[in-house]
């Protein structure tokens, strides 16, 4: 039986958690020098949305957990010993469904390292590790699939790329129908609208939720382009021409914001980096704003904030986590609260 024929559908992240799921950096051969400035980041965005849901810190061993333990214990977080390759729980943890009882289960995607590109040991069992932890019913689906490649509005429509999941370094061999009726299934949706590219030098193959986000029903924030030097320009323009054109699950054409590109973030190394502002994170009481040193921080930051008038909005550094591949909202995964479980 899939989710959807279970009755549960995934949650959009503006309602209510109970928790969220984050991985301590750990990785010193991964991270070199930017593993304390990573942690540093981690714990700033810690301190942000702790004062609204509580904080389940993966450590991957007794050492890492010791120093999580003194970095992170002026807050609600409760650490868990699970084995993990890196912090990137918005594609390796399970996504969180419920259904209309307010029961929760998890949804456990197979995971091969986005596509083959990072093979690291442990990683495709997370999810599976924490849905033992949350001791809920779950949902294996035998599909390769990351977390950040799903972007959903809690009222029946899904956002994704055709550049991820519809890549033969994914699921070879399945066509969109095939894999639009996996989306609908684990997910409990009934519409999936499909964008196309995502930002240069992203190693995820264009994962939605450094592009596109949902931040109310038939409501997405898209990024304009940071004038005509901007690197991802073309890529930008598409996306909102695509969601002009689209409608949701019941039939409402979309709102689209517009928030200012970071425009060109280059590493310390002179890489163009895969820099969004879309990939905040929303806690029941803040919404978390990745920030890179750009002169559009803080008038991106301003601009979301305009979205969500009911929760405070911050803008914290994360570009020493951007050299991992993400930010905030991808070394995330909620879990929502529920009235009981089974």
């Amino acid at each position: 039986m899939t989710p959807r024929q279970a009755g549960f559908r995934m949650p959009a992240e503006w309602e209510t958690h109970d928790s969220v799921w984050l991985a301590w950096p750990s990785a010193a051969d991964l991270w070199l020098e930017d593993l304390e400035p990573a942690r540093e980041e981690f714990v700033a965005f810690c301190e942000a949305i702790a004062d609204g849901e509580r904080l389940n810190i993966l450590v991957p061993d007794l050492a890492s957990g010791g120093i999580a333990e003194t970095r992170l214990g002026h807050l609600p977080a409760r650490i868990h010993l699970v084995p993990f390759g890196d912090i990137w729980l918005r594609d390796t943890a399970p996504v969180f469904l419920k259904n209309a009882s307010n029961e929760l289960a998890t949804l456990n995607f197979e995971f091969n390292g986005w596509g083959g590109k990072f093979d690291l040991a442990h990683d495709p069992e997370v999810a599976g590790r924490i849905s033992k932890i949350a001791g809920v019913r779950s949902f294996s689906i035998p599909w390769i699939c990351e977390g950040g490649s799903l972007e959903v509005d809690g009222e029946g429509t899904c956002l994704t790329t055709r550049q991820c999941l519809l890549n033969e370094n994914r699921n070879p061999g399945m066509n969109l129908m095939q894999v639009e009726n996996l989306i609908e299934e684990s997910l409990g949706v009934e519409k999936v609208l499909w964008l196309g590219d995502g930002l240069l030098n992203d190693h995820t193959d264009g994962h939605v939720d450094t592009i596109a986000r949902f931040v109310a029903p038939a409501h997405v924030a898209v990024h304009m382009p940071a004038g005509p030097r901007d690197p991802n320009r073309h890529v930008l323009e598409k996306i909102e021409e695509d969601l002009q054109t689209f409608t949701d699950a019941k039939g409402r054409r979309l709102r689209i914001s517009r928030i200012p590109s970071p425009g060109e973030v280059l590493s310390d190394d002179g890489d163009l980096m895969p820099a969004s502002y879309l990939n905040f994170y929303i806690s029941n009481t803040t919404v978390v704003v990745p920030t890179y040193g750009s002169p559009n921080d803080v008038p991106a930051v301003a601009a979301i904030a305009r979205l969500f008038p009911h929760r405070r909005t911050v803008g914290l550094p994360a570009k020493a986590i951007l050299t991992g591949g993400g930010a905030f909202h991808c070394i995330s995964q909620q879990q929502p609260i529920a009235g009981r479980v089974r």
